[in-house]
């Protein structure tokens, strides 16, 4: 803070929505070991049971890292923008890794059972998610993160960058659920229907999902709580725009 005053605080609400989006990401990935672990037989990458590396690494990276790093810009409120814009393309960097891991997993274990590839709904989502969430990455990455992007080229992008990010965090979630349901459907379908264990414990992780992604989307809508650019962020850009397109910026929050 400027002449040693304290930094503002963060709008009241968004720290106890935040606290809520993360006891229920971490409860979803609790809830999905214990699923894998109880009824499943555990995670091994060498083994039978390398298929259920797929299932945690997409809740895992899919969903938990990249609920979180969408949410970085309410967080980091009073950071430098370029350092919250780094944590945001690391975070949403490493979910990618997490969820090749876990694409990588499902593809060996089907060679391996000699089990056919991407011919379901759960599949055709999943895949579609993961490249276009791979190339909204990239394309994040070189107009906001690198230099070199004009302010122009910046602000007619940034629209698709916000709509896309939260098509793509939907998409992420509705993927897990088909994948929920067609994992049962293949497990227990004889026994589903009379609310086994395994099927409750697996219906919850679902509902745990939505909830998470509700969470997330409410923090994400709520106008008063957008990052908002500080001072000299603001002078930086005026400067910055002004030599480089001639005008004032019209640089708004994230």
């Amino acid at each position: 803070a400027m002449d040693g005053a304290p930094l503002p605080s963060s709008p009241a609400g968004l720290s106890a929505y935040v606290a809520v989006s993360q006891l229920l990401g971490l409860t979803l990935l609790a809830t999905t070991g214990a699923w894998l672990g109880r009824y499943r037989g555990g995670v091994a990458w060498h083994s039978p049971l390398q298929f259920n590396t797929h299932p945690l690494c997409m809740v895992l990276g899919m969903v938990f890292l990249q609920g979180d790093a969408i949410l970085v810009y309410r967080v980091f409120r009073h950071e430098a923008k370029r350092s919250t814009k780094a944590l945001h393309a690391l975070l949403h960097g490493l979910a990618l890794v997490i969820a090749l891991v876990g694409i990588i997993a499902v593809f060996e274990s089907h060679q391996t059972k000699g089990i056919p590839n991407m011919y379901s709904l759960h599949s055709w989502c999943g895949m579609a998610t993961f490249v276009l969430y791979l190339l909204q990455w990239l394309l994040g990455c070189g107009f906001f993160l690198f230099p070199g992007a004009s302010f122009l080229l910046r602000e007619r992008y940034k629209p698709q960058h916000v709509f896309f990010g939260i098509a793509l965090f939907i998409l992420s979630i509705t993927s897990c659920l088909l994948g929920i349901t067609e994992m049962l459907l293949f497990k227990i379908s004889d026994s589903y229907s009379h609310f086994v264990p395994e099927g409750i414990l697996a219906n919850t992780l679902g509902v745990l999902l939505v909830a998470f992604g509700l969470v997330v989307g409410y923090v994400l809508t709520r106008e008063e709580w957008k990052r908002q650019p500080l001072v000299e962020e603001l002078a930086l850009s005026m400067d910055f725009k002004t030599l480089t397109e001639g005008e004032s910026p019209g640089d708004g929050s994230q």
